[in-house]
């Protein structure tokens, strides 16, 4: 079965109302990992070991069902392998539903609440309890990209209010959410933030951090 039949299977099997649906991609030759990264480029996939993580939307910021059909069948024509699984989903209730007190997306409301109007950029940090959440927590904040902060317990990505190089406020908040549904416990914090920023002919401005381009 193609990889794109997998999604049509899977997608089909969806609850009724789901909202967003939780994806991992396991490539059975490592040799493939990277172009396969590169194929799914579009979806902002987060890798963990031998898979590649992503999100389906139904509606909102997102890729589509369609977005992501598209994505894997350039994998199917590179004859790539792999197995599709479905890894969770949320329904639109649970999507709008308030954070709890103490949440992470609780946390990133008052963060964001207390920045300048007119912020445009932010570089961020997610401080965990214990090393043993890195592997679940990078899976499951893949569409931001997250990096690891050198030996620490600590994962960084950068955030983009209206244009520009980073997610979206909205979708760093989703992931966040998806770290207090699974008790992953954590402290979040803001490194650096630019305000009204106009980038012209880049992505958008960068840092420079302990001698590396952020």
């Amino acid at each position: 079965m193609t990889l794109a039949e997998q999604w049509t299977t899977l997608e089909s099997g969806l609850p009724a109302g789901w909202s967003r649906a939780r994806l991992g991609l396991a490539v059975d030759d490592p040799a493939c990992l990277e172009r396969a990264a590169a194929l799914l480029g579009p979806l902002t996939p987060g890798r963990t070991g031998a898979t590649l993580g992503f999100e389906a939307v139904s509606r909102g910021p997102g890729s589509s069902p369609a977005a992501v059909g598209r994505a894997l069948a350039r994998l199917d024509a590179e004859r790539i392998r792999a197995r599709l699984e479905l890894l969770g989903t949320e329904d639109a209730a649970a999507a709008a539903a308030p954070p709890a007190a103490g949440s992470l997306a609780g946390a990133w409301d008052r963060l964001l609440a207390d920045l300048p109007e007119d912020w445009s950029d932010l570089y961020a940090q997610i401080d965990l309890t214990s090393s043993d959440h890195l592997a679940p927590a990078a899976l499951w904040l893949a569409p931001l990209n997250p990096a690891r902060h050198e030996a620490s317990s600590a994962l960084r990505f950068r955030c983009a209010r209206r244009f520009g190089y980073g997610a979206a406020p909205v979708m760093a908040r989703r992931c966040l959410a998806r770290l207090d549904e699974r008790d992953i416990p954590g402290r979040i914090s803001v490194l650096r933030v630019l305000s009204d920023t106009r980038p012209v002919g880049t992505q958008g401005p960068v840092w420079l951090v302990g001698g590396k381009v952020v």
